[in-house]
Parts: structure tokens; C-alpha cells; sequence
């Protein structure tokens, strides 16, 4: 594996590898890898000859009050799990390589509709700077395909849609979400639970199972079973900063009679808002 730091470097990078027959896949990260990172780049590997990864921290996704200055860098970690996973060019740009002019003046990309609610309305601006810097990775790369983990259910809504609206040549591929032994969602921020907190942690998705199960077995009250749900993890120490079922593809709220249905979460336990979903199929 090589390691660019350029665009210039990464265009050549791949064009060598495009001009020898390669189909190229993409894996955009912020670093601090853990697990699930090392399954979408083993599952890059899978449908490319060619693997890119990117770690760029992006500050355009982070609100003011937000852990921007704090997010784990662990470049010389990721690069040997990175190597491992079978990955062969990592692009790791410095900010002014990504906003030669400044992040005031750089375009954006707004995505209307799924960017909507939900984390959208937790942290104003994120989508748009995730939607922005997706995009000039898109073309920086030229990738076939890339791939994204469903933890961040909202977030592959709204790359899929960017694709889509803006005819991008690129497969998005959702993954499922890795866990720990105890159904913990792996994420970096995982990182900044307590051991107490990561006792507790579990139970996000242990109460997102509870409230599948009712709904397969016939509750449509969602409104009662969400409000019961909030009370339980409050009473377990969680903050709740949303708890909501949705319609699995629009992301509009579900109705009774919906067939596809997405339970999201987001929760705060001390430091980490920890995100996790539950899909349910009807």
C-alpha cells in the first residue's frame, strides 16, 4: 500500500491502475479505524481490483461545539490496518489540500429531503458538509463503486441521493453495521466511553430489538412504543436525542401499514452521542 498526500499524486495513482484494467472502489474514512472500517475495505477488495481508502478529517462536517480539535489522528495505526485489510492507496489530504481557497468560499452540496430530521436537525450543516466533501472525493478518486456502513443510516441515504440526483458514475454499496460481541455498533467515538458507560452501552440496541419485536408482533401504537422505549434508556443514562421510526427507503415518518421500517437512535451516554438503527421488515 502507498500512502498520497496530493490530488496530483492520486490521480496518477489511479490512473496507472485504471490504464491496467482495474475496477476501482473507494472507502472514505475520518481514520481511527476500528473493525467496521476493516470489513468495508475487505468487502472493497471483494468487487475491485483496486482498493482506495481516504482519511481526511473534515472539519465542514463539524458543528461549533463539537469534538473536531479532539477526534482521535491515528495515521501510522490506520495505515497498518489499512495494509492488512488488503487496501493499496490511501489518500490522506491536509485540509488546505481539500479547500485550497478556504472552507468560507467553497461550494457546497445541499441534499434536500433525507438530509432532513433526524441528525439533520441534531447538527445543522453536517449533511451539507458531508455531502460536499463526498462529492470532491467522488471526483478526486473516479471510483467505480464506494462503500459506506449502515450505522450511519441517514448519511447513505443522503450519498445515495447525491449520486443520484447528480448522476454520478459511482456504485454506492451499503454494509452492515459491525458489532461487538454485546451488539455495541463499532464506532472511533466509542473510544471516549468510561468502562461503566460501555457497560451500559449495549442497551441501545438491546431496546431498538425490543421495539422491533413488538412491532412484528403486531403494535402500531408508535407513537406508545417510542415513548416507552425513551423511558427506559433515560432510566439506563442516556440522553436521547432522537428515537424515531421511519420508512426505510423515503426516511419520512412511518405510518401503520408500512411494510419497511428503520427504527434510528441517537444517544448521548457521557461524552460519545452514540447512533445505531434496527431495520424491520413487516
Amino acid at each position: 500500500m502507498i500512502t498520497v498526500k496530493t490530488l496530483r499524486e492520486l490521480r496518477a495513482a489511479v490512473n496507472r491502475a485504471r490504464g491496467e484494467g482495474k475496477r476501482i472502489a473507494f472507502v472514505p474514512t475520518m481514520g481511527n479505524l476500528h473493525a467496521g472500517h476493516v470489513s468495508l475495505v475487505e468487502t472493497a477488495g471483494q468487487r475491485a481490483e483496486f482498493v482506495v481508502a481516504s482519511i481526511f478529517v473534515n472539519p465542514l462536517q463539524f458543528g461549533a461545539n463539537e469534538d473536531l480539535d479532539s477526534y482521535p489522528r491515528t495515521l501510522l495505526d490506520d495505515q497498518e490496518k489499512l495494509h492488512e485489510a488488503g487496501c493499496h492507496l490511501l489518500f490522506a489530504p491536509t485540509v488546505e489540500e481539500m479547500y485550497p481557497d478556504g472552507m468560507a468560499l467553497q461550494t457546497q452540496v445541499q441534499v434536500s429531503g433525507v438530509s432532513e430530521g433526524l441528525c439533520g436537525a441534531s447538527r445543522p450543516g453536517h449533511f451539507s458538509g458531508v455531502a460536499t466533501v463526498v462529492t470532491k472525493l467522488f471526483n478526486m478518486v473516479q471510483p467505480d463503486l464506494a462503500i459506506f456502513g449502515e450505522k450511519d443510516f441517514q448519511q447513505l441515504a443522503v450519498i445515495r441521493k447525491l449520486a443520484r440526483d447528480l448522476n454520478l458514475p459511482v456504485q454506492i454499496l451499503g454494509a452492515p453495521t459491525v458489532r461487538a460481541e454485546d451488539g455495541l455498533a463499532l464506532s472511533s467515538r466509542n473510544g471516549y466511553l468510561s468502562a461503566a458507560e460501555r457497560d451500559i452501552a449495549p442497551r441501545l440496541q438491546a431496546t431498538l430489538q425490543e421495539m422491533g419485536e413488538a412491532l412484528r408482533a403486531g403494535e402500531q401504537d408508535f407513537a406508545r412504543l417510542i415513548k416507552n422505549a425513551k423511558a427506559r434508556l433515560t432510566r439506563s443514562g442516556f440522553k436521547v436525542d432522537y428515537l424515531e421510526i421511519r420508512h426505510a427507503e423515503s426516511l419520512k415518518p412511518a405510518n401503520p401499514g408500512d411494510q419497511e421500517l428503520i427504527i434510528l437512535a441517537a444517544a448521548y451516554l457521557g461524552k460519545p452521542r452514540l447512533l445505531d438503527n434496527l431495520p424491520v421488515n413487516l
